[in-house]
């Protein structure tokens, strides 16, 4: 059995479903549009988002709902309160999201490393445009071993996997964080 937490339906974020996931981020994007509708002084932003977590937790019927859906939800409520230009500057932020990299390399093969780069390097692409800023790659060390087909490691496995690193630093350095 699936657990949502806070009774949360999961996030569609482009090709992922985010289950374990907190409200801060709500906050960042009504900040965000609040700013870019010159309201940086404006004194709701709490309560509105307290709002779309009572919505989340005890209103939504859904168990999957598209990050998209949600925020045009918040942006009718926003117009709803008389904030038209919030609302219009209103744009999706995504919850940090959790990428396996183990899925990437078993889905690229023993010795296909540029076609596990493309992988990467596409659903980081689909993940930006879709909102996410902040990403936590997990599985680093198990995707080089699965790439060289190698169940110790080796010097070849570290000069994949130096390489791998370099390439999630340069394709979002600001937003990376990896775990071994």
């Amino acid at each position: 059995m699936i657990s949502f937490i806070g009774n949360r339906p999961a996030l569609q974020i482009g090709n992922l479903q985010v289950l374990d996931y907190d409200t801060d981020w709500l906050e960042d994007a009504l900040r965000r549009a609040a700013n870019a509708a010159n309201l940086q002084d404006f004194p709701l932003i709490p309560e509105i988002k307290h709002g779309v977590e009572i919505y989340l937790e005890q209103k939504c019927s859904l168990r999957l709902m598209r990050l998209e859906e949600l925020f045009e939800k918040m942006k009718h409520m926003l117009r709803k309160m008389g904030c038209e230009t919030m609302a219009n500057e209103l744009q999706p932020l995504a919850p940090p999201v959790t990428y396996s990299l183990i899925e990437a390399a078993k889905s690229a093969g023993n010795g296909f490393e540029l076609a596990f780069f493309e992988i990467i390097r596409s659903e980081l692409i689909s993940l930006r445009e879709a909102g996410v800023e902040k990403i936590q790659f997990l599985g680093l060390r198990e995707s080089t071993q699965i790439l060289r087909g190698k169940t110790k490691w080796n010097p070849k496995c570290e000069t994949l996997h130096q390489e791998i690193s370099i390439f999630l630093e340069t394709l979002l350095s600001p937003t990376i964080e990896q775990s071994e």
